[in-house]
């Protein structure tokens, strides 16, 4: 299932894909591939990922 909720929070912030990944330290492919839904990200880098779009996991990750 596409994550549009991460998409459109990195839009809010105004990051790239790529400014994202750097960011949290993975690449702008594997970002773009959480978004699409073809990438279950681990726990940590879903931390990561909230961290950086002042976000929650139940925001961002979670139904």
């Amino acid at each position: 299932m596409k994550n549009l909720r991460l998409k459109a929070a990195r839009a809010a912030k105004d990051l790239s894909q790529q400014q994202l990944a750097d960011a949290v330290g993975v690449s702008r492919q594997t970002i773009n591939a959480i978004e699409k839904g073809d990438y279950n990200p681990t726990i940590k880098l879903c931390i990561a990922i909230c961290r950086v779009l002042d976000r929650t996991l139940d925001e961002l990750f979670w139904e």
